[in-house]
């Protein structure tokens, strides 16, 4: 038999199941087997057969993808979250399709209209131009329902929000427990919630413990731009900070390459914290502290979300009010933090 003629129902008899057995293998759902899926596949296999995709968009209303946009992709933090977002959908028997915003407006627009135009069944979304209006009228145009991840947007959608306030605010008064007072930001300069939160965050943790705010915070102009020139400028004037809360990824790696530059030694001449965990803060030396966020309970809950809205959406109910999940920091101690000398 040609391929074409080959359908879902010669896979299930081949295999000696049902065609909802069959189907439920093909389309990677969770509920089924291991013998049965061990079954469908070997049919498959012998059977050389291909599923139609557009069919069964068409017969069912549902493509089975995810659209997800992350502002730049290089970012590690953003890889790990893919990779949680892409293994939890999966149960479900859904493919997780990412692209890239590059942080750039007219991009993100363009990606938004092609996941309207592909017809995915849901997205994910975190742009670095959240408040940009084009953005917005993008976002407000899909008629597919939408998870903000970690972005502050006038738009009718879930969220998932990290507290990055009272997470800066805990390493900060961690530090000052230590006994430093000049104690400096390095973030990367843009408008977006993460980085306007750790500065409303770093501001507040010294007012409240009755302290004046150091002018300690450095703005690079990308989230992979070095940080190199400015960590060592603040290291060589007369009153340098004793401690560094630092965004991962560049920005981070490219501060201890100053502060070893300069031949100060973490933690014993200056302290550091890590804004998120990578392996790169796990097996440093020595390991750094960090802020870190459950990156498999975030998919969880973005997850969440857009499935019961993708259901809300097949069924008769009216939906239900936007929801805003708030996600917690977690100060991870370490051994890249000291007592101030």
């Amino acid at each position: 038999m040609a391929n074409k003629q080959i359908s879902i129902r010669d896979v299930a008899a081949l295999a000696g199941v049902s065609v909802g057995s069959a189907s439920r293998v093909i389309n990677g759902a969770a509920n089924v087997t291991p013998q049965v899926k061990a079954k469908v596949e070997r049919a498959i296999s012998a059977l050389r057969y291909q599923p139609n995709h557009a069919a069964q968009t068409l017969r069912s209303r549902t493509s089975k993808t995810i659209g997800c946009m992350f502002s730049d992709v290089t970012n590690p933090l953003y890889a790990r979250a893919f990779r949680s977002l892409e293994e939890r959908l999966r149960r479900d028997g859904y493919m997780l399709l990412l692209a890239n915003g590059l942080n750039d407006p007219q991009r993100e627009i363009d990606i938004l209209r092609t996941f309207q135009l592909r017809g995915m069944d849901g997205v994910i979304i975190a742009p670095g131009n959240e408040r940009h209006a084009g953005v917005l009228d993008a976002v407000r145009g899909l008629t597919m329902p939408a998870v903000i991840y970690d972005r502050d947007m006038d738009v009718d959608a879930d969220a998932v929000l990290f507290d990055h306030v009272n997470g800066v605010k805990a390493a900060i008064a961690y530090l000052l427990s230590l006994g430093h007072r000049r104690i400096a930001l390095a973030l990367w300069q843009v408008k977006s919630r993460p980085v306007r939160r750790r500065i409303q965050g770093y501001r507040a943790a010294f007012k409240e413990a009755g302290l004046p705010v150091p002018d300690l915070i450095i703005q690079e102009a990308t989230p992979t731009s070095s940080a190199f020139d400015d960590v060592s400028r603040l290291l060589r004037e007369a009153d340098p900070p004793t401690a560094f809360l630092v965004q991962g990824t560049q920005t981070l790696t490219s501060t201890l390459r100053a502060i070893g530059k300069q031949g100060l030694r973490v933690p014993d001449d200056i302290s550091v914290i890590g804004i998120g965990d990578t392996e790169f803060a796990q097996t440093y030396d020595p390991p750094l502290t960090v802020l870190r966020t459950p990156v498999d309970d975030v998919a969880d809950m973005a997850a969440e979300l857009l499935l019961k809205r993708i259901a809300e959406r097949d069924g008769q109910d009216r939906p239900a009010p936007p929801r805003h999940e708030r996600v917690a920091y977690e100060l991870v101690l370490r051994e890249s933090c000291g007592a101030r000398r």
